[in-house]
């Protein structure tokens, strides 16, 4: 959900809330100077009753409100010297409406020539239910253009104010630190903005900074390191060839080399996960799957035919994916050796080419391999004391760098799928 959808969302639900609390309490304050209006001209028109009877006796005889607005009827001499007007709302029959309908009533006592009358005084009034629709309907649109409001607001004032954040957050998507070029940013006269580009300067500066200093020493500690250990590999291998050295001395000097050529084995795919990471290979292309996959088994045909290891490939179609031709070799190398490796003498490796995806199975161990560590650097099968530890790891770096989806499970036998995106129309 993007920011102003979410504020808008806030804003929404905030407005509803206040909204309806307003209208409860301007219901409540509307009624009551309703009720006040009202009871003032009851007690208006009660004064002018009173008035008009002490002139015309003939309103002493007025027993109903069909005819008038009041009435007034003779009453035993009340308990108390000053008896209290009472206001109170009722129902009258109303000839216009045919039906019952709300009315304010006030009713008092007054003496007239030393004899007691009640006297009832009407007015219309408004009608709770109706006045409640009304201020509903109201409360109602008012929300609703209030809310349009603010989408419009969002919409065009927010969403300009905004244009730096969303240009920034754009050239950050697509800045890879391979790519030294540094992120202008955006000119605006926000406080906020204009922190957020320093501040971004001065990170991208220092990490482009780190990523070319740790570029620059692995690739001269790779290479500084390949001359000593081909130089010491050399002079062990003139060493061995001469005939004054004992069986013990040829054994000892043996193991050395083997730890050196294994020490540049390591060196070589150091370097090259490094390069991986770094995105160091830039050229990309499609690349033939069946073809690359094909040349890769025939390079191991006679490693796989000395462990009499039958490798068959089955094609269903056509595989291309877009990634670098040395990686790419690099990939499927490391998968397909890693299953003629971990496998046992007379064991079998099946190769399937589907559209997008390429499936390697091996026969091997009946147990299956911790899924967890299985693509870590240095994790290597105890049975295998002359792996680098680093085959899969490079083969897992290489489908994370062009997001293919290298997966492993187990039935029956080890199952490597390696999926490539769905082509692009």
């Amino acid at each position: 959900m993007k920011l102003l959808n979410y504020t808008t969302g806030y804003f929404a639900a905030i407005l509803l809330v206040v909204l309806s609390a307003w209208a409860g309490l301007f219901y409540y304050n509307m009624l009551d100077e309703i009720y006040d209006s009202m009871d003032d001209g009851l007690e208006n028109q009660k004064i002018l009753v009173m008035q008009k009877a002490a002139i015309d006796s003939t309103v002493m005889g007025r027993k109903k409100f069909d005819d008038g607005y009041y009435r007034i009827r003779e009453i035993p001499a009340p308990t108390t010297k000053k008896p209290k007007d009472i206001y109170q709302d009722t129902l009258m029959f109303m000839q216009n409406e045919q039906d019952f309908e709300p009315v304010r009533m006030l009713t008092t006592v007054f003496r007239h020539q030393n004899r007691y009358y009640e006297l009832r005084v009407i007015t219309s009034m408004v009608e709770e239910d109706d006045l409640i629709e009304d201020l509903l309907y109201s409360l109602l649109w008012l929300y609703l253009g209030l809310l349009a409001s603010i989408l419009i607001l969002n919409n065009f004032l927010l969403q300009k104010i905004w244009q730096p954040f969303y240009r920034l957050l754009n050239h950050l998507k697509y800045f890879r630190l391979e790519d030294s070029r540094q992120i202008t940013p955006e000119p605006t006269n926000i406080l906020e903005f204009q922190l957020l580009n320093q501040t971004i300067q001065k990170l991208l500066h220092s990490n482009i900074n780190t990523y070319v200093s740790q570029k620059t020493f692995i690739e001269n500690a790779a290479h500084e390191l390949q001359t000593p250990l081909a130089i010491s590999l050399n002079k062990l291998e003139l060493l061995a060839e001469g005939n004054n050295l004992q069986e013990d001395q040829l054994t000892q000097i043996g193991s050395v080399m083997q730890n050196l050529e294994r020490l540049t084995r390591l060196n070589k795919s150091l370097l090259l996960l490094s390069k991986i990471e770094n995105n160091q290979f830039g050229q990309e292309e499609e690349v033939n799957i069946n073809q690359l996959v094909q040349k890769v088994i025939n390079d191991f045909s006679d490693q796989a035919a000395y462990r009499e290891i039958t490798v068959t490939l089955q094609e269903n179609t056509v595989c291309q994916a877009k990634l670098n031709p040395d990686l790419a070799a690099i990939l499927f190398v490391n998968l397909i050796k890693n299953a003629i490796i971990h496998n046992h003498a007379g064991g079998e490796v099946n190769i399937q080419i589907q559209k997008n995806e390429v499936v390697i199975q091996n026969s091997g161990s009946n147990q299956p391999l911790d899924a967890q560590k299985l693509f870590t650097r240095f994790h290597k099968n105890a049975a295998s004391p002359g792996s680098t530890g680093l085959g899969l790891a490079i083969a897992k770096a290489i489908a994370d760098l062009y997001r293919f989806r290298l997966t492993y499970a187990f039935a029956e036998k080890h199952t490597w799928t390696i999926h490539f995106h769905e082509p692009t129309a």
